[in-house]
Protein backbone atom coordinates (compact mmCIF):
# COMPACT_ATOMS: atom_id res chain seq x y z
CA UNK A 1 0.00 0.00 0.00
CA UNK A 2 1.07 3.29 -0.92
CA UNK A 3 1.73 6.38 1.19
CA UNK A 4 0.80 9.81 0.04
CA UNK A 5 1.55 12.67 2.16
CA UNK A 6 0.13 16.25 1.18
CA UNK A 7 2.25 19.17 3.47
CA UNK A 8 1.11 22.46 3.91
CA UNK A 9 1.50 25.75 6.85
CA UNK A 10 -0.12 23.61 9.52
CA UNK A 11 -2.10 20.56 7.83
CA UNK A 12 -5.20 21.70 8.10
CA UNK A 13 -5.75 23.47 4.92
CA UNK A 14 -5.18 20.08 3.04
CA UNK A 15 -7.74 17.96 4.94
CA UNK A 16 -10.97 19.22 2.10
CA UNK A 17 -8.11 17.91 -0.53
CA UNK A 18 -7.29 14.69 1.50
CA UNK A 19 -10.54 13.38 1.63
CA UNK A 20 -11.27 14.60 -2.04
CA UNK A 21 -7.83 12.34 -3.20
CA UNK A 22 -9.47 9.06 -0.86
CA UNK A 23 -12.85 9.49 -2.72
CA UNK A 24 -10.85 9.63 -6.15
CA UNK A 25 -8.86 6.74 -5.25
CA UNK A 26 -11.73 4.68 -4.18
CA UNK A 27 -13.48 4.77 -7.21
CA UNK A 28 -10.31 4.02 -9.10
CA UNK A 29 -9.54 1.38 -6.28
CA UNK A 30 -6.39 2.30 -5.57
CA UNK A 31 -4.82 0.80 -2.17
CA UNK A 32 -3.03 3.76 -0.58
CA UNK A 33 -3.07 5.90 2.57
CA UNK A 34 -3.39 9.95 2.35
CA UNK A 35 -2.44 12.20 5.17
CA UNK A 36 -1.37 15.61 5.26
CA UNK A 37 0.74 16.98 8.04
CA UNK A 38 2.32 20.15 8.72
CA UNK A 39 5.92 20.88 6.55
CA UNK A 40 7.81 21.67 10.03
CA UNK A 41 7.02 17.92 11.09
CA UNK A 42 9.41 16.66 8.63
CA UNK A 43 9.58 13.73 10.80
CA UNK A 44 6.31 12.76 9.87
CA UNK A 45 7.51 12.26 6.18
CA UNK A 46 9.50 9.08 7.17
CA UNK A 47 8.20 5.94 5.43
CA UNK A 48 5.98 8.36 2.75
CA UNK A 49 6.32 6.99 -1.45
CA UNK A 50 5.53 10.18 -2.22
CA UNK A 51 5.05 13.82 -0.50
CA UNK A 52 3.52 16.82 -1.83
CA UNK A 53 3.40 20.40 -0.74
CA UNK A 54 0.88 22.67 -0.56
CA UNK A 55 1.02 25.89 -3.06
CA UNK A 56 1.90 28.11 0.54
CA UNK A 57 4.90 26.14 1.16
CA UNK A 58 6.56 25.42 -2.25
CA UNK A 59 9.26 27.63 -0.86
CA UNK A 60 10.59 24.53 1.46
CA UNK A 61 10.40 22.13 -1.16
CA UNK A 62 14.36 22.02 -1.61
CA UNK A 63 14.83 21.54 2.29
CA UNK A 64 12.08 18.45 1.81
CA UNK A 65 14.20 17.07 -1.12
CA UNK A 66 17.13 17.49 0.62
CA UNK A 67 15.31 15.72 3.81
CA UNK A 68 13.99 12.83 1.90
CA UNK A 69 16.25 12.86 -1.48
CA UNK A 70 14.83 8.73 -1.91
CA UNK A 71 11.44 10.09 -1.79
CA UNK A 72 9.46 12.03 -4.78
CA UNK A 73 8.53 15.42 -3.42
CA UNK A 74 6.88 18.24 -5.45
CA UNK A 75 4.13 21.20 -5.34
CA UNK A 76 0.89 20.62 -5.91
CA UNK A 77 -0.51 22.96 -8.63
CA UNK A 78 -2.58 26.26 -7.34
CA UNK A 79 -5.35 25.31 -9.41
CA UNK A 80 -5.87 21.88 -8.32
CA UNK A 81 -5.32 22.71 -4.51
CA UNK A 82 -7.60 25.83 -4.89
CA UNK A 83 -10.72 23.96 -6.75
CA UNK A 84 -9.87 20.84 -4.61
CA UNK A 85 -8.95 18.56 -7.23
CA UNK A 86 -8.64 15.22 -5.39
CA UNK A 87 -8.70 13.05 -8.82
CA UNK A 88 -5.70 15.78 -10.46
CA UNK A 89 -3.57 15.46 -7.20
CA UNK A 90 -3.76 12.03 -7.13
CA UNK A 91 -2.80 11.34 -10.56
CA UNK A 92 0.35 14.00 -9.95
CA UNK A 93 1.03 11.60 -7.38
CA UNK A 94 1.26 8.16 -8.88
CA UNK A 95 2.98 9.79 -11.79
CA UNK A 96 5.53 10.99 -9.13
CA UNK A 97 5.64 7.66 -8.01
CA UNK A 98 6.05 6.76 -11.79
CA UNK A 99 3.17 4.48 -11.63
CA UNK A 100 0.71 3.54 -14.98
CA UNK A 101 -2.54 5.40 -14.61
Amino acid sequence: MKKILLMCNAGMSTSMLVSKMREAAEVQGYDCTIEACPVSDLNAAAGADVILLGPQVRFQLSKVQKAYPDIPVDAISPTDYGMVKGDNVLKAARKLMKETI
